[in-house]
């Protein structure tokens, strides 16, 4: 796993980064039969996006996450709930015992994982027949803002390969044939449009890891042209961005 790729980003990423529909995390329980009594383990939990309403959900979540800055927002978010328990650990060394969870989720953060070493870690800290889900938030690559913002990234993001570490929602079939079991995985889109005034707009393109940082000589005139972007598709003080939550779930 990536551990310093977001150094120093985690109060902007706490900020800024979009949640998840409610109505997701809804039928995902539903689907696999998940109730308050099950043990979650949510790997990449960053600032505790996804782990927040795993925890509402009345379920007990290791939250793993191996960036300092980022655990530890979580944590300082997250105090409240009896039943989170925060984690220095990576995707690919949790540290968690041997079969002691029912389910793992990691969202948006799937692609900075070494798949193989992933796969046994799950295997390990699954409880038989449990399942991994994968989440990513993802652009819809056919709207003209998404397409215009993914050229300025380019133009000043040197480490930029694409949205989702240029997976780009995994739209090919078969993107995760080598991870889950058989090459066997089921998904679920949901339709999720994402909001922005200009200050959170602006703040989503520099939560990301590629994006450059204010000591950084890019900084301004990539903020600037960010800026100019809103304004070109802003109606009433927001813009919105076509988004879709999809979901990979399957056995390892």
């Amino acid at each position: 796993m990536n551990e310093t790729k977001f150094d120093g980003k985690g109060e902007i990423y706490a900020q800024f980064r979009p949640s998840y529909p409610q109505e997701c995390i809804d039928e995902l329980f539903s689907n696999l039969h998940l109730t308050a009594s099950d043990v979650l383990a949510d790997i990449g939990a960053g600032t505790g996006k996804l782990t927040q309403m795993l925890l509402k959900k009345g379920c007990t979540v290791y939250a793993v996450e191996p960036n300092a800055d980022m655990r530890q927002i979580a944590e300082e978010a997250l105090a409240a709930f009896p039943n989170y328990i925060s984690v220095d650990g990576t995707a690919e060394h949790t540290t968690l015992p041997a079969c002691s969870v029912a389910c793992i989720t990691a969202a948006q953060a799937f692609h900075w994982f070494d798949r193989a070493a992933f796969r046994q870690e799950c295997r390990r800290i699954l409880r038989p027949n449990g399942s991994v889900i994968l989440i990513w938030n993802s652009r819809d690559e056919d709207s003209a803002l998404v397409q215009e913002n993914d050229r300025i990234n380019r133009l000043y993001c040197p480490n930029f390969k694409g949205f989702s570490g240029g997976m780009r929602g995994a739209r090919q079939d078969g993107e995760f044939a080598d991870f889950f079991s058989g090459g066997v995985y089921r998904t679920l889109t949901f339709d999720f449009p994402l909001y922005f005034d200009e200050q959170s707009f602006v703040g989503r393109n520099l939560s990301a890891s590629y994006a450059p940082k204010p000591t950084d000589a890019a900084y301004h005139d990539y903020v600037a042209a960010l800026r100019a972007l809103f304004g070109k598709y802003a109606e009433n003080g927001k813009v919105c961005m076509p988004n879709f939550t999809k979901c990979y779930i399957g056995n390892v």
